[in-house]
């Protein structure tokens, strides 16, 4: 049985992802200062960073629409799709249409999307998970069942440089109160199981934030063994120092390093380190 994995542009891929051909990445659009960029191979990160500088207003996220998802879905018998939150995005409602749409004209194909409660590295843990047991053999109803236990246990943690974006986009609904008279301080929040914001502390710096995260981490029995993906925006140097930090003090049987792109960079924006496992 073939299978491909369909992951919307918020998952971003590692240097071993973006050379396997079972991935297929669906862009959501970002509009920002009079300019339209799209989230593909095309995107420059540099750009839309001048952009949301230059800009009064905070740039706006548009998902794909069904018609995008369902052509990805074409080609394969057994197919898994990752969006980023259903509670932070419409992207998961419109690979949901493309699935009753597949359902319609090819009723014989598999097709399960996952909310993935999550974004950016979470999503790239479940679809580096999904591909890890599809290729094992394992049936494709085995495939969805494990894979929504991991969600359920899965981990997302971030320290942002600025909320700005993520305040003026509705993105923190639960930390409206602490936002408003406090943006200089540096909140470290995680996802929700249901897949919202949640603040989990504050530090006066980024990197006070960063070493909270970090003990966040090593403090949970079930993070040992498993594999962490850290993601940054712009900051590849901070990214190194989290990953030795998670080395001296965490029991990770791997750290991986990406970087970010176009949806990642307006909500985590410039400096900001998004941390899943």
């Amino acid at each position: 049985m073939s299978f491909k994995i369909v992951v919307d542009s918020c998952c971003e891929y590692t240097t071993q992802m973006k050379r396997e051909s079972c991935y297929v990445s669906v862009p959501l659009t970002i509009a920002c200062n009079g300019s339209t960029f799209i989230d593909d191979d095309t995107f420059d990160q540099a750009d839309l960073l001048h952009a949301m500088k230059a800009s009064k207003d905070a740039p706006a996220t548009a998902c794909p629409f069904p018609q995008a998802f369902l052509d990805a879905y074409q080609g394969a018998d057994d197919v898994y799709v990752v969006t980023l939150s259903a509670l932070l995005s419409g992207s998961y409602n419109s690979a949901y249409q493309a699935k009753m749409l597949m359902a319609e004209d090819h009723p014989d194909v598999n097709v399960h999307v996952f909310n993935s409660c999550s974004a950016v590295s979470g999503q790239t843990l479940i679809a580096e998970l999904i591909k890890e047991l599809a290729e094992s053999g394992m049936p494709y109803k085995k495939v969805v069942r494990e894979v929504e236990q991991f969600i359920s246990r899965m981990q997302t943690l971030f320290v942002l440089e600025d909320l700005e974006n993520l305040r003026k986009n509705g993105r923190l609904t639960r930390l409206q109160a602490v936002v408003t008279g406090a943006l200089k301080i540096k909140l470290f929040c995680r996802a929700t199981p249901e897949g919202e914001i949640e603040k989990v502390g504050q530090s006066l710096t980024v990197k006070q934030g960063l070493v909270k995260l970090v003990d966040k981490a090593a403090s949970d029995p079930d993070h040992v063994g498993r594999t962490v993906v850290i993601s940054h925006c712009n900051c590849r140097e901070r990214a190194e120092q989290v990953k030795l930090m998670m080395e001296m003090k965490c029991k990770f049987d791997k750290v991986v390093i990406v970087g970010a792109g176009g949806v990642t960079t307006v909500y985590a924006n410039d400096g900001g380190i998004v941390v899943a496992y």
